[in-house]
């Protein structure tokens, strides 16, 4: 498979933007896909190119083996997504998803001396707190499906759909494999600033956890919660993309200001 090809597959929603001056990467939660990203190019600045990754696994990716260990996932994507790593970049992560985009970010940094400009985590525990959460990716078949019941990311159709959902199993297993077999490495902290996004009422993540990233950054650090649960993101979609676009704004300095198009936030 060529380079080309394997970023087609990891991207496969990327529309090549001429007018972009950087590029925005969002990582799914466990079990979730690209297409959770589908409406985001819209709603963000028009120098903005949104790269929703789709992991092997999922998707239209289904037919590539599904990774079970955060390491292997990260050279992977690295390999995959560096060639457009080519403009300043950022990296947005939800649950497994945060997780991802940090351990990618400090690979990154360590192999090639480049870091995001912005790192956004959402929905996720810091790094040194993600080992205390019980792993479910080993429990029985029926404990395991009312543990995806419980949190919520599943869509019901496929909780409801036995054939559905045995075709699905595989990769939901090996996701929270990933998430359950994350050990933290200490290692110095990030130089792009964090912006972590949290739910008021999510039963998972505490607010001591998502306070917790603020030490993987020598930069400027910030935290913003809003009124939903573990999957805030999808409920509160408008007002995150809100959150992300004022970023992402700074980011692009006074020239992007002067060129933004009206959204529906102002």
């Amino acid at each position: 498979m060529t380079v080309a090809d394997s970023s087609q597959l990891w991207l496969p929603f990327r529309k090549p933007n001429d007018a972009a001056r950087m590029r925005l990467f969002c990582f799914p939660y466990a079990g979730g896909g690209a297409h959770a990203f589908r409406a985001w190019q819209a709603a963000l600045p028009p120098y903005v190119e949104v790269c929703a990754v789709q992991p092997p696994g999922h998707g239209n990716h289904f037919r590539q083996r599904p990774f079970t260990r955060i390491g292997p996932l990260v050279q992977a994507g690295s390999e995959a997504l560096f060639p457009l790593l080519d403009m300043p970049f950022s990296f947005f992560g939800h649950s497994m998803g945060a997780l991802l985009g940090y351990e990618l970010a400090q690979h990154l940094r360590g192999a090639h001396g480049i870091e995001p400009q912005r790192l956004f985590v959402s929905g996720s525990p810091a790094p040194q707190f993600a080992e205390n959460h019980e792993p479910i990716y080993g429990l029985p078949h029926d404990e395991f499906i009312e543990e995806l019941r419980r949190l919520g990311g599943t869509p019901r159709e496929v909780l409801e759909n036995e054939e559905l959902l045995e075709v699905m199993l595989p990769m939901l297993r090996a996701d929270f494999e990933v998430v359950g077999t994350f050990t933290h490495s200490e290692r110095p902290p990030l130089s792009c600033p964090i912006t972590v996004f949290g739910g008021l009422r999510d039963e998972e993540v505490s607010r001591e956890e998502l306070e917790g990233w603020r030490e993987h950054t020598n930069a400027e650090f910030s935290m913003r919660m809003l009124d939903g649960d573990h999957f805030f993101l999808h409920e509160f979609e408008t007002l995150l993309l809100q959150y992300i676009y004022i970023e992402i704004t700074k980011l692009a300095g006074s020239e992007a200001r002067q060129d933004r198009r009206p959204c529906d936030y102002q």
